[in-house]
């Protein structure tokens, strides 16, 4: 019954603008220095016009918005795991990239939660697409 507070359908929508200052710190922190990251003139020569963020740094944003839904969740919950993550448009720097995790099914049984994540710019290019498993422990685990 932990579960009865999720139901399918429902969306945690958040939104968050992609600074230089993120960027610079998810290479730094990652050690991701690609030049598709971090070489502005080598990217004004490529069909992306300039640099891009990280695909797995606007993947965490999805994180945030799990973490709102599990918030409600009486329970410790931990991801299980992101499934067919896809970054089909490039995040610059300065995007507000909008978050959609909407939950697809509620597994009371076996303890999880299966969510589509969904991510576009404030253009509508989408950025991002993945599948997400949220995973609630039961008390004898370290849930609530």
């Amino acid at each position: 019954m932990m579960l009865s507070v999720v139901k399918p359908g429902e969306c945690i929508r958040l939104r968050r603008t992609v600074t230089e200052d993120d960027v610079v710190q998810f290479a730094a922190i990652t050690g991701d220095h690609a030049v598709n990251h971090v070489d502005e003139a080598y990217m004004r020569t490529t069909r992306y016009g300039n640099r891009i963020a990280h695909g797995v740094l606007v993947l965490g944003l999805s994180s945030a918005a799990s973490t709102q839904l599990a918030d409600r969740i009486p329970a410790l919950t931990v991801s299980a795991g992101y499934d067919r993550v896809r970054f089909p448009g490039p995040v610059r720097i300065g995007d507000t990239v909008t978050i959609e995790y909407t939950v697809e099914s509620v597994d009371e049984a076996r303890g999880r939660v299966h969510a589509a994540v969904r991510g576009t710019t404030q253009n509508g290019v989408v950025c991002l697409v993945a599948a997400h498993v949220l995973a609630v422990l039961p008390a004898q685990d370290g849930g609530r």
